[in-house]
Formats: C-alpha cells, structure tokens, sequence
C-alpha cells in the first residue's frame, strides 16, 4: 500500500512528538545434545556480537537520517549483548542533490541490500537506538531461542517507521513483535496541540510486501492512544530451517515427528503469549 505525505505542519517551535518502535525478534532452534545447543549459542553470540549490533544500529541511524552522538556498546558473559546510541535529528543530502529531509513522509523505509550510502549534515539531538540480546536453550527439550529487543526511538520530525523494513531483513525473525507509539504533543503556528503528524491505521502499511506474504499477522490498535501493535509469526514451517547441527533426512520419522511438535508449540507459546498443553 502505497503511504501518500501529509502535508507538512507549519509548527510554532520544535517538532516535540516522540516516536518509538520496539521490536522483539525471536529465533527458534532445535539442537539434539548438550554439546549442539552450546553451538548454537556460540554462533548467536559470534553473529550478533556487540561489533555487528554497532553495525546494524548504524545503518538504522542512516536510513531514519540521524547524526550518531555516542555509542555505548557490551559483549557479556557467558552470552548475549547491548548497544546504545544516542543520535540526533538531521537532513540528509548527496554531493549533487540539494537537501532532502528524509522525515518528510512517513513512508516505507529500504531493505537491508537497498540503503543508498548518504551524507549526513544538520543537529537536533533527543534520540536513541539500544538493542539487547537473549541466547538461551531449554533445559532438557533440545529447544534453544534467541530473541532481539529494539528500540529506536526519535523525537522531532525523522521516523523510526523507516527502519522497519531493514530491521526485519537483517534479523529474518521465526517470530516479532513490533509496537509503535507517538507520544506528547507539537502546536502549530495558531497554538493548536497536534498529538501525531502523520497518518498510520496499522503498521503492516510500512512493511513491503515480501514481508507481508510470509508472516501471518495480528493487529491490536488503540487510535485514540496513538498505540499501534503487531505480531507476527512465520508462515512456512521447513524442519530443517530449525534444525541445527543436523540434517531432517538423518531422523527417524518418529523423531521427526516429535521435534516438529516441540518447536510449533514454543513457536504458538511465544506468538500467543501463553502456555499451551498440546498442539
């Protein structure tokens, strides 16, 4: 769905609206011994070490046209990482094109392999990007997960809605969870309180449409809040894309049939936020 620009605000002052959209990314794997589940969470912690968070944030910063001020970043031990950053708001211009604002609609932000490299000039500062991660495996079941908490949160007029897209393709989630709230309020040149400044129905309208075919998806929306809410879950479900260290063909098909069951009900538990007895 293509997202037409609001025409722009003539505002007394500063854009104050604060926008954030938080993201929760789920990885699910089935790992057969002691030894495999470590694995997997040796490789989660070595892909999405603090150094390539960094890189991540970065782009994010990037694509919404935001001017980095200070990254902190932590590997821990014996897993998982954190990066914060504190950007500012900005325009964001090529050597032969004249200033473009990257804030001036709302719409769909790039893929992971479509960020055009910008220059990034101007200073407003009030907004941060952290990412946190959880590796962990369950005790006896064989079932390990790896979840991603995002928050890239503005405050002006450049938009979170515009990471979107790179996000979900650079983490590829099994499952997500995406919220998105505006809040506080800016006054236009006559005084008048505007509480948002631009129009949004769901957050699905920012997601491109490849996204949009492999996720089935539920919307909980409070308008009258500004609270938009989306969750998501795979829809192709391959054995082998949650097997690690070992291949379906090499199960026996009883095996086969109880790790599938395994996996689907962590897979409802998260999506559903609930326990489930049978699936």
């Amino acid at each position: 769905m293509k997202i037409k620009p609001v025409e722009k605000l003539k505002l007394y002052g500063f854009n104050n609206l604060t926008k954030t959209l938080s993201f929760n990314f789920y990885d699910i794997c089935y790992a057969k011994d002691i030894e495999q589940r470590q694995k997997y969470i040796e490789y989660i912690d070595e892909e999405y070490n603090a150094k390539r968070l960094v890189h991540i944030l970065s782009e994010v910063a990037n694509i919404i046209g935001a001017n980095i001020l200070n990254i902190a970043n932590q590997d821990y031990d014996p897993q998982g990482a954190s990066v914060t950053m504190l950007v500012a708001e900005n325009e964001v211009v090529n050597e032969t094109d004249p200033p473009i604002n990257m804030a001036a609609s709302e719409g769909p932000g790039p893929d992971k392999d479509k960020i055009e490299k910008d220059s990034v000039v101007g200073h407003l500062d009030k907004s941060h990007i952290t990412v946190h991660t959880y590796p962990e495996n369950h005790p006896d079941k064989g079932i390990s997960t790896f979840r991603a908490d995002i928050d890239v949160s503005t405050c002006g007029e450049i938009s979170p809605l515009k990471a979107l897209n790179y996000l979900m393709t650079s983490f590829e989630p099994d499952i997500c969870y995406i919220d998105y709230r505006v809040r506080g309020f800016t006054r236009d040149v006559n005084g008048n309180k505007f509480y948002i400044d631009h129009k949004i129905n769901s957050i699905q309208n920012f997601m491109n449409s490849k996204t949009r075919e492999m996720y089935d998806m539920i919307d909980v929306n409070v308008y009258q809040e500004n609270i938009f809410h989306t969750k998501m879950l795979l829809r192709e479900f391959d054995l082998n894309h949650y097997l690690f260290g070992t291949d379906k063909k090499d199960l026996l098909p009883r095996e086969r049939g109880k790790i599938k069951q395994r996996i689907k009900k962590e897979m409802l538990e998260i999506y559903y936020g609930r326990n489930i007895d049978k699936v």
